[in-house]
């Protein structure tokens, strides 16, 4: 399986898990592009992957002092019918799944005791352009009103 049929190189990977692992990326994924586009469609500007502040929020909303995190239903442990444990290896799958909930967790708890608003949009929240722009309008409080006329 190793060479160019696969798109990888030849014996740089110790396993084809190892390689499958590391195509999964964590920055610019669909989800996250979709709700960036969704955003700025709207007016709202941001900034991305602030490393500065908890938990690198993929969008971060200076002005409405709000940060985004688009998360994977799978990789964050969502309640939805992405977010399927695999069957083999469970026991590994389910202390990684939970140990990265409770750095989200964390990550959220640091944000808001630094004066942050935080919020999480879900990968399966993204796949409905309506419901995505009805989540980004209710969070910013957009109903009706133009985001660049509203004071910091």
């Amino acid at each position: 399986m190793a060479g160019a049929a696969t798109g990888r190189p030849k014996d740089s990977y110790p396993s084809l898990r190892s390689w499958t692992m590391a195509q999964i990326r964590s920055r610019n994924t669909k989800p996250e592009i979709a709700v960036r586009k969704a955003a700025h469609a709207l007016g709202l500007r941001f900034r991305i992957h602030d490393a500065n502040l908890a938990g690198t929020p993929d969008l971060v909303f200076p002005r409405w002092k709000t940060v985004l995190f688009v998360h994977g239903c799978f990789w964050h442990l969502h309640h939805c019918e992405r977010a399927r444990l695999p069957k083999t290896n469970a026991d590994y799958w389910t202390e990684k799944l939970q140990r990265n909930a409770r750095r989200d967790k964390a990550a959220r708890r640091l944000l808001k005791r630094s004066g942050w608003r935080s919020a999480i949009i879900w990968e399966c929240q993204v796949k409905d352009a309506a419901k995505l722009d009805r989540i980004l309008q209710r969070l910013f409080d957009l109903a009706g009103a133009n985001p660049r006329r509203r004071s910091r």
